[in-house]
Protein backbone atom coordinates (compact mmCIF):
# COMPACT_ATOMS: atom_id res chain seq x y z
CA UNK A 1 0.00 0.00 0.00
CA UNK A 2 1.29 3.49 -0.82
CA UNK A 3 1.63 6.31 1.70
CA UNK A 4 -1.55 8.09 0.64
CA UNK A 5 -3.65 4.93 0.72
CA UNK A 6 -2.29 3.91 4.09
CA UNK A 7 -3.49 7.12 5.69
CA UNK A 8 -7.05 6.49 4.56
CA UNK A 9 -7.28 3.25 6.52
CA UNK A 10 -8.23 5.31 9.58
CA UNK A 11 -10.22 7.97 7.71
CA UNK A 12 -13.51 6.30 6.83
CA UNK A 13 -17.12 7.38 6.79
CA UNK A 14 -19.29 5.38 9.18
CA UNK A 15 -22.93 6.47 9.13
CA UNK A 16 -21.65 9.98 8.69
CA UNK A 17 -24.15 11.36 6.21
CA UNK A 18 -25.43 14.42 8.04
CA UNK A 19 -27.20 16.15 5.20
CA UNK A 20 -28.91 14.95 2.06
CA UNK A 21 -32.17 16.55 1.11
CA UNK A 22 -33.75 18.72 -1.53
CA UNK A 23 -34.69 22.01 0.14
CA UNK A 24 -35.99 25.41 -0.88
CA UNK A 25 -35.21 28.77 0.67
CA UNK A 26 -35.08 29.87 3.32
CA UNK A 27 -32.90 27.40 5.21
CA UNK A 28 -30.06 27.52 7.72
CA UNK A 29 -28.32 24.34 8.84
CA UNK A 30 -25.63 24.44 11.49
CA UNK A 31 -23.31 21.44 11.70
CA UNK A 32 -22.10 21.04 15.26
CA UNK A 33 -20.70 17.49 15.39
CA UNK A 34 -17.09 18.76 15.61
CA UNK A 35 -15.77 16.34 13.00
CA UNK A 36 -12.06 16.80 12.18
CA UNK A 37 -12.80 16.64 8.44
CA UNK A 38 -16.06 17.33 6.58
CA UNK A 39 -16.85 17.01 2.89
CA UNK A 40 -19.69 19.10 1.44
CA UNK A 41 -20.89 18.73 -2.13
CA UNK A 42 -23.85 20.38 -3.84
CA UNK A 43 -25.68 18.09 -6.26
CA UNK A 44 -28.12 20.75 -7.51
CA UNK A 45 -28.87 24.38 -6.73
CA UNK A 46 -26.56 26.55 -4.64
CA UNK A 47 -25.96 27.90 -1.15
CA UNK A 48 -23.40 29.40 1.20
CA UNK A 49 -21.02 27.58 3.54
CA UNK A 50 -20.19 29.74 6.55
CA UNK A 51 -17.13 28.34 8.36
CA UNK A 52 -16.72 29.79 11.83
CA UNK A 53 -14.04 32.49 11.83
CA UNK A 54 -13.40 32.22 8.07
CA UNK A 55 -14.79 33.97 4.95
CA UNK A 56 -18.05 32.58 3.47
CA UNK A 57 -17.85 30.18 0.53
CA UNK A 58 -20.48 30.06 -2.21
CA UNK A 59 -21.16 26.54 -3.52
CA UNK A 60 -23.02 25.78 -6.73
CA UNK A 61 -24.02 22.48 -8.33
CA UNK A 62 -21.01 20.27 -8.99
CA UNK A 63 -18.72 21.99 -6.47
CA UNK A 64 -17.16 20.38 -3.42
CA UNK A 65 -15.71 21.89 -0.27
CA UNK A 66 -13.60 20.12 2.36
CA UNK A 67 -13.41 21.76 5.79
CA UNK A 68 -11.13 21.05 8.71
CA UNK A 69 -12.79 20.89 12.10
CA UNK A 70 -13.62 20.85 14.84
CA UNK A 71 -15.21 24.31 14.57
CA UNK A 72 -18.90 24.29 13.55
CA UNK A 73 -20.09 25.66 10.22
CA UNK A 74 -23.40 26.56 8.60
CA UNK A 75 -25.04 25.99 5.23
CA UNK A 76 -27.56 28.71 4.34
CA UNK A 77 -29.56 29.81 1.32
CA UNK A 78 -28.07 33.30 1.55
CA UNK A 79 -25.90 35.33 3.89
CA UNK A 80 -28.15 36.95 6.47
CA UNK A 81 -30.97 34.47 5.83
CA UNK A 82 -34.14 34.87 7.89
CA UNK A 83 -34.33 31.10 8.51
CA UNK A 84 -33.95 29.84 12.06
CA UNK A 85 -30.81 27.66 12.23
CA UNK A 86 -31.31 23.92 12.72
CA UNK A 87 -28.49 22.11 14.47
CA UNK A 88 -27.20 18.99 12.71
CA UNK A 89 -24.97 16.43 14.34
CA UNK A 90 -24.74 12.71 14.84
CA UNK A 91 -28.46 12.38 15.63
CA UNK A 92 -29.70 14.83 13.01
CA UNK A 93 -29.74 12.87 9.81
CA UNK A 94 -29.66 9.18 10.48
CA UNK A 95 -31.70 6.75 8.38
CA UNK A 96 -34.14 6.08 11.23
CA UNK A 97 -35.19 9.72 11.04
CA UNK A 98 -36.49 9.45 7.50
CA UNK A 99 -33.76 8.04 5.29
CA UNK A 100 -32.00 10.41 2.97
CA UNK A 101 -35.03 12.11 1.48
CA UNK A 102 -36.43 13.86 4.55
CA UNK A 103 -34.29 15.32 7.31
CA UNK A 104 -35.49 16.38 10.72
CA UNK A 105 -36.64 20.00 10.64
CA UNK A 106 -35.67 20.73 7.05
CA UNK A 107 -37.93 22.72 4.76
CA UNK A 108 -38.42 20.17 1.97
CA UNK A 109 -39.10 21.24 -1.57
CA UNK A 110 -42.71 21.08 -2.66
CA UNK A 111 -43.74 19.47 -5.96
CA UNK A 112 -42.94 21.83 -8.81
CA UNK A 113 -40.24 23.67 -6.81
CA UNK A 114 -37.35 21.48 -7.99
CA UNK A 115 -35.93 24.15 -10.30
CA UNK A 116 -35.46 26.41 -7.25
CA UNK A 117 -34.24 23.66 -4.90
CA UNK A 118 -30.83 22.75 -3.56
CA UNK A 119 -29.46 19.33 -2.66
CA UNK A 120 -26.46 19.13 -0.34
CA UNK A 121 -24.61 16.02 0.72
CA UNK A 122 -22.35 16.37 3.76
CA UNK A 123 -20.09 13.63 5.08
CA UNK A 124 -18.25 14.04 8.39
CA UNK A 125 -15.07 12.08 9.02
CA UNK A 126 -13.60 11.05 12.35
CA UNK A 127 -9.82 11.08 11.87
CA UNK A 128 -8.47 8.48 14.26
CA UNK A 129 -4.89 7.92 15.27
CA UNK A 130 -1.50 9.29 14.41
CA UNK A 131 -1.39 8.05 10.81
CA UNK A 132 -4.74 9.58 9.86
CA UNK A 133 -3.69 12.85 11.48
CA UNK A 134 -0.86 13.13 8.94
CA UNK A 135 -3.49 13.48 6.25
CA UNK A 136 -5.41 16.06 8.27
CA UNK A 137 -2.24 18.11 8.78
CA UNK A 138 -1.77 18.31 4.99
CA UNK A 139 -5.21 19.85 4.37
CA UNK A 140 -5.92 23.60 4.70
CA UNK A 141 -8.83 24.93 6.77
CA UNK A 142 -11.02 25.20 3.67
CA UNK A 143 -10.31 23.37 0.43
CA UNK A 144 -12.38 23.96 -2.71
CA UNK A 145 -12.41 21.15 -5.26
CA UNK A 146 -13.32 22.10 -8.83
CA UNK A 147 -13.80 18.47 -9.84
CA UNK A 148 -12.65 16.38 -12.75
CA UNK A 149 -14.03 13.39 -14.62
CA UNK A 150 -13.66 11.01 -11.68
CA UNK A 151 -15.02 13.41 -9.04
CA UNK A 152 -17.96 14.26 -11.28
CA UNK A 153 -18.69 10.57 -11.86
CA UNK A 154 -18.75 9.87 -8.11
CA UNK A 155 -21.00 12.88 -7.57
CA UNK A 156 -23.43 11.48 -10.16
CA UNK A 157 -23.51 8.16 -8.29
CA UNK A 158 -24.16 10.02 -5.04
CA UNK A 159 -27.06 11.87 -6.62
CA UNK A 160 -28.59 8.63 -7.87
CA UNK A 161 -28.28 6.92 -4.47
CA UNK A 162 -29.63 9.93 -2.55
CA UNK A 163 -32.77 9.87 -4.70
CA UNK A 164 -33.93 6.52 -3.33
CA UNK A 165 -34.43 4.85 0.05
CA UNK A 166 -33.13 1.30 -0.31
CA UNK A 167 -31.67 -1.43 1.93
CA UNK A 168 -28.00 -0.85 2.64
CA UNK A 169 -28.21 2.74 1.48
CA UNK A 170 -26.11 4.16 4.31
CA UNK A 171 -23.26 1.76 3.51
CA UNK A 172 -23.38 2.72 -0.17
CA UNK A 173 -23.38 6.43 0.68
CA UNK A 174 -20.51 6.02 3.15
CA UNK A 175 -18.38 4.25 0.56
CA UNK A 176 -19.23 6.80 -2.14
CA UNK A 177 -18.26 9.61 0.23
CA UNK A 178 -14.97 7.82 0.94
CA UNK A 179 -14.36 7.51 -2.79
CA UNK A 180 -15.16 11.17 -3.34
CA UNK A 181 -12.89 12.30 -0.51
CA UNK A 182 -9.95 10.32 -1.87
CA UNK A 183 -10.50 11.56 -5.43
CA UNK A 184 -10.97 15.16 -4.27
CA UNK A 185 -7.78 15.25 -2.22
CA UNK A 186 -5.80 13.49 -4.93
CA UNK A 187 -7.07 16.05 -7.46
CA UNK A 188 -6.00 18.88 -5.16
CA UNK A 189 -2.55 17.42 -4.49
CA UNK A 190 -1.97 16.86 -8.24
CA UNK A 191 -3.11 20.24 -9.52
CA UNK A 192 -0.43 22.50 -11.11
CA UNK A 193 0.97 25.00 -8.66
CA UNK A 194 -0.31 23.04 -5.69
CA UNK A 195 1.62 22.50 -2.50
CA UNK A 196 1.29 18.78 -1.70
CA UNK A 197 3.18 17.34 1.28
CA UNK A 198 6.57 15.77 0.67
CA UNK A 199 5.30 12.26 1.41
CA UNK A 200 2.81 12.60 -1.46
CA UNK A 201 5.17 13.91 -4.13
CA UNK A 202 7.91 11.44 -3.13
CA UNK A 203 5.73 8.43 -3.88
CA UNK A 204 5.91 9.27 -7.61
CA UNK A 205 9.67 8.88 -7.68
CA UNK A 206 10.59 5.38 -8.97
CA UNK A 207 13.34 4.94 -6.38
CA UNK A 208 11.98 6.67 -3.26
CA UNK A 209 8.39 5.73 -4.02
CA UNK A 210 9.30 2.05 -4.08
CA UNK A 211 11.12 2.38 -0.75
CA UNK A 212 8.20 4.22 0.85
CA UNK A 213 5.87 1.44 -0.26
CA UNK A 214 8.13 -1.14 1.39
CA UNK A 215 8.35 0.87 4.62
CA UNK A 216 4.58 1.23 4.80
CA UNK A 217 3.86 -2.39 3.96
CA UNK A 218 6.54 -3.87 6.23
CA UNK A 219 7.40 -1.35 8.97
CA UNK A 220 8.58 -4.07 11.36
CA UNK A 221 11.12 -5.56 8.92
CA UNK A 222 14.81 -5.09 9.83
CA UNK A 223 15.44 -2.45 7.21
CA UNK A 224 18.79 -0.76 6.72
CA UNK A 225 19.75 1.97 4.28
CA UNK A 226 21.72 -0.63 2.34
CA UNK A 227 18.84 -3.11 2.12
CA UNK A 228 16.42 -0.40 1.00
CA UNK A 229 18.91 0.87 -1.60
CA UNK A 230 19.38 -2.68 -2.88
CA UNK A 231 15.62 -3.16 -3.24
CA UNK A 232 15.36 0.21 -5.01
CA UNK A 233 18.17 -0.74 -7.41
CA UNK A 234 20.58 2.11 -6.63
CA UNK A 235 23.70 2.65 -4.57
CA UNK A 236 23.47 3.31 -0.84
CA UNK A 237 24.77 6.89 -1.19
CA UNK A 238 22.42 7.70 -4.08
CA UNK A 239 19.44 6.28 -2.24
CA UNK A 240 20.18 8.06 1.06
CA UNK A 241 20.56 11.46 -0.63
CA UNK A 242 17.54 11.04 -2.89
CA UNK A 243 15.31 9.94 -0.02
CA UNK A 244 16.37 12.82 2.23
CA UNK A 245 15.96 15.36 -0.59
CA UNK A 246 12.43 14.22 -1.49
CA UNK A 247 11.02 13.21 1.89
CA UNK A 248 12.82 15.76 4.03
CA UNK A 249 14.50 13.32 6.43
CA UNK A 250 16.80 10.28 6.28
CA UNK A 251 15.15 6.91 5.56
CA UNK A 252 15.76 5.37 9.00
CA UNK A 253 14.55 8.54 10.74
CA UNK A 254 11.38 8.27 8.67
CA UNK A 255 11.06 4.59 9.58
CA UNK A 256 11.52 5.18 13.30
CA UNK A 257 8.96 7.99 13.31
CA UNK A 258 6.48 5.81 11.43
CA UNK A 259 7.02 2.91 13.84
CA UNK A 260 6.32 5.20 16.79
CA UNK A 261 3.09 6.45 15.16
CA UNK A 262 1.96 2.85 14.68
CA UNK A 263 2.93 2.06 18.27
CA UNK A 264 0.97 5.05 19.59
CA UNK A 265 -2.11 3.91 17.68
CA UNK A 266 -1.70 0.35 18.94
CA UNK A 267 -1.48 1.57 22.52
CA UNK A 268 -4.70 3.53 22.04
CA UNK A 269 -6.53 0.60 20.47
CA UNK A 270 -5.20 -2.26 22.62
CA UNK A 271 -4.97 -1.09 26.20
CA UNK A 272 -4.20 -4.57 27.53
CA UNK A 273 -1.28 -5.31 25.19
CA UNK A 274 2.12 -5.42 26.88
CA UNK A 275 4.95 -3.13 25.82
CA UNK A 276 6.86 -6.21 24.65
CA UNK A 277 3.98 -7.12 22.34
CA UNK A 278 3.78 -3.58 20.96
CA UNK A 279 7.56 -3.50 20.52
CA UNK A 280 7.56 -6.74 18.56
CA UNK A 281 4.81 -5.50 16.22
CA UNK A 282 6.82 -2.42 15.25
CA UNK A 283 10.15 -4.17 14.77
CA UNK A 284 11.90 -4.13 18.17
CA UNK A 285 13.15 -7.30 19.85
CA UNK A 286 12.53 -6.03 23.38
CA UNK A 287 10.60 -3.39 25.30
CA UNK A 288 13.75 -1.56 26.43
CA UNK A 289 14.93 -0.61 22.95
CA UNK A 290 11.39 0.28 21.95
CA UNK A 291 10.87 2.48 25.03
CA UNK A 292 14.10 4.37 24.39
CA UNK A 293 13.15 5.00 20.75
CA UNK A 294 9.62 6.06 21.72
CA UNK A 295 10.87 8.58 24.27
CA UNK A 296 13.44 9.94 21.84
CA UNK A 297 10.75 10.57 19.20
CA UNK A 298 7.74 11.43 21.37
CA UNK A 299 9.37 13.06 24.40
CA UNK A 300 7.69 10.67 26.87
CA UNK A 301 8.14 6.96 27.48
CA UNK A 302 5.37 4.51 26.53
CA UNK A 303 4.18 4.12 30.13
CA UNK A 304 3.72 7.89 30.50
CA UNK A 305 2.02 8.02 27.11
CA UNK A 306 -0.47 5.35 28.16
CA UNK A 307 -1.14 7.10 31.44
CA UNK A 308 -2.07 10.28 29.52
CA UNK A 309 -4.61 8.31 27.46
CA UNK A 310 -6.71 7.46 30.51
Amino acid sequence: MDVFGDMFRSVRAQGSLFGSSTVTAPWALRFVDGAPLTLCTVLEGSGWILPEGLPPEHLTAGETLILRGPAPFSFVDEIGTAAEPIECGESCATPDQGGTRHRLGWHDAAPGDSEHATTLVTGAYPVRGEIGRQLLDAVPDVLRIAGDGTVDAVRALLAAEVAVDAPGQQIVLDRLLDWMLVCSLRDWFDRPGGNPPAWYTAHRDPVVGHALKLLHEQPAAPWTVSSLARRAGVSRATFAKRFADLVGEPPLTFLTRRRMMIAADLMRERRTATLAEIAHEVGYSDAFGFSAAFKRVRGVNPTEFRRELV
